[in-house]
C-alpha cells in the first residue's frame, strides 16, 4: 500500500463503482450533505426490514461488503437512479456501515474526498457509546472534515446530524484514548442490544476497524482479523494495548505514511480474501 492510496477523492477496492453503474448517479445532488441524504433511501436495517415483511434469506444482504453488489442487489429490487425514493421493502439490508460507506462510495465517485469511520455515537443510549459508523467529507471552505451522520439525518438524536460535533461521535480511536486517560468507563462502549459485547475489546476492536477504513478497507462491523478475536475472548494483554495504543495515535493524527505504515502491521492489515 502506498500514500496514494489514501487519495479520498478516489474509491477503494469496496467503494469503487461498476462503469455501468455511474448512470445511476444521475440526478443526485451535488453537495455532500445532500448525497448522505439520498442514501437514507437506498439502506433498511435488518429489523425495518422484518417489519415491512421483506424475505428472511434477503437479510443476508447485510453481509455484502462492496458497494458495487451492493448496488447491484438494490437495482436488482429497483433499477431506478438512486436519486429516487424507494419503497422501505426495495431498499437493500444493511447497517450504519453501509449507509456510510455507500455514502463514501457516491462521494468518492463525484471527486468528494471523504471517509467512512467506525466508532461509538453518543447521543443514543445516555451515558453509553453505542458502536456507530458515519461519514466524513472534507470541506475545502472550513479546511477540516465534517462529520455526517448519513443514517440518522433529520432523525432528531442531535440537533446538526450534518455537522457532528466533537462529543457526538467518537472513533474508535477516540474512544481508546479517552479510555487509556481514564476519561470514560470502556464497560460503557458496546453493541446496542448485545449484552456480552461491552468493554475495553469492544473499543480496540473498533479502533482497528477504523485504521482499516482510514486505508480504505471499510470492512463489515462484524468482521474480525489479527488478534481481534482473541482481544474479544480477553486473551491479549500490554503488548496489544499498547498496539492499539499505536493505532488510536495515529488515525487521530491522520497522516497518511503513519497510517499506512501502522496499517503494514501483520496484526492489523485485513486480509485480501475479505477483501476480493
Amino acid at each position: 500500500m502506498t500514500d496514494d492510496t489514501l487519495d479520498y477523492s478516489r474509491p477503494g477496492p469496496l467503494t469503487r463503482l461498476t462503469a455501468d453503474q455511474f448512470r445511476l448517479l444521475d440526478g443526485l445532488p451535488d453537495d455532500p450533505v445532500g448525497i448522505c441524504s439520498a442514501v437514507q433511501n437506498l439502506v433498511i436495517q435488518p429489523a425495518d426490514a422484518v417489519a415491512f415483511g421483506v424475505p428472511e434469506e434477503r437479510l443476508a444482504e447485510k453481509n455484502i461488503r462492496p458497494v458495487s453488489e451492493l448496488i447491484a442487489a438494490l437495482t436488482t429490487l429497483d433499477p431506478a437512479p438512486l436519486c429516487q425514493t424507494r419503497a422501505p421493502e426495495k431498499r437493500v439490508v444493511g447497517t450504519c456501515r453501509h449507509f456510510a460507506t455507500i455514502a463514501s462510495a457516491l462521494l468518492r465517485a463525484k471527486g468528494i474526498p471523504s471517509r467512512a469511520r467506525c466508532g461509538f455515537g453518543t447521543c443514543f443510549l445516555e451515558g453509553r457509546g453505542v458502536d456507530h459508523w458515519i461519514t466524513e467529507y472534507w470541506s475545502a471552505d472550513d479546511e477540516r472534515w465534517v462529520r455526517v451522520d448519513t443514517e440518522h439525518l433529520g432523525h432528531g438524536y442531535v440537533d446538526c446530524p450534518e455537522d457532528l460535533a466533537p462529543s457526538e461521535f467518537l472513533t474508535g480511536g477516540e474512544a481508546w484514548i479517552r479510555y487509556r486517560k481514564g476519561l470514560v468507563n470502556p464497560h460503557m462502549f458496546g453493541v446496542a442490544g448485545v449484552d456480552y459485547a461491552w468493554g475495553p475489546a469492544e473499543i480496540s476492536g473498533n479502533a482497528v476497524r477504523d485504521l482499516a477504513a482510514l486505508c480504505k478497507r471499510e470492512m463489515l462491523p462484524w468482521d474480525e482479523w489479527g488478534l481481534m478475536t482473541d482481544a474479544y475472548e480477553g486473551k491479549t494483554g500490554h503488548d496489544y494495548d499498547l498496539l492499539i495504543d499505536a493505532v488510536a495515535e495515529t488515525c487521530v493524527g491522520g497522516d497518511a505514511a503513519a497510517l499506512t505504515g501502522v496499517y503494514a502491521d501483520e496484526n492489523l492489515t485485513v486480509p485480501q480474501h475479505m477483501i476480493s
